[in-house]
């Protein structure tokens, strides 16, 4: 499958060809810029508390999306470990991100790669995912429940519109597990490194 603007989108490995179909147009989906919550870029109003969304870790672990969040400024993408065309660039992303956190000896916050393909990734290509890019400690990866992937998705497209760009935005939630800030489309390390310390 190929993106709208001809960047390659693996298929996601053992999704019926209708539930591909819905995964693929909401990973390749891109928000327009303004305010509000669910859309654009900067702040995001009303802050309201992630859903207990079950997930399942890189390390088999199976805390819930808001238990995940709770505690630390956390720095969020959307991914999936078969995607090879705008996932790779954020891992990537994230890879710089904790270096620039590593360097500056920050460990205030943390970082989630959060799969929209529960069916193909599981602990074990999540834990390959991490360790393709270098993962240490603060760097997570899980999925949802296959029955909690609309809601999980709903709750990052809130109010947006479909595009012909595979997001490659970063959402920032605060300690409280309040989703406060999105990024700009596959934005530099600095930008994000920006929104975790003004939450933190």
């Amino acid at each position: 499958m190929k993106a709208r603007d001809g960047s390659a989108c693996a298929t996601p490995a053992s999704i019926g060809r209708r539930r591909f179909v819905m995964a693929g147009a909401l990973a390749c989906v891109g928000w327009p810029s303004g305010a509000g919550a669910g859309s654009g870029v900067g702040p995001v109003a009303p802050l309201a508390t992630a859903p207990a969304l079950p997930l399942r870790r890189h390390d088999g672990a199976t805390p819930t999306l808001v238990a995940q969040l709770t505690g630390a400024c956390t720095a969020v993408q959307l991914m999936f470990t078969g995607c090879s065309s705008v996932c790779p660039l954020q891992g990537a992303l994230f890879g710089a991100l904790q270096a620039e956190l590593l360097t500056q000896r920050d460990n205030s916050a943390r970082l989630l790669s959060l799969s929209i393909d529960p069916l193909a990734d599981d602990p074990a290509a999540l834990s390959a995912w991490l360790l393709r890019f270098g993962a240490a400690a603060g760097w997570s990866a899980a999925a949802p429940d296959v029955r909690a992937l609309d809601q999980l998705l709903s709750l990052f497209s809130r109010n947006a519109a479909a595009g012909d760009r595979h997001s490659g935005q970063v959402y920032v939630f605060d300690r409280h597990a309040r989703m406060a800030w999105r990024t700009s489309e596959l934005p530099p390390a600095a930008e994000v490194l920006e929104a975790l310390r003004r939450f933190a």
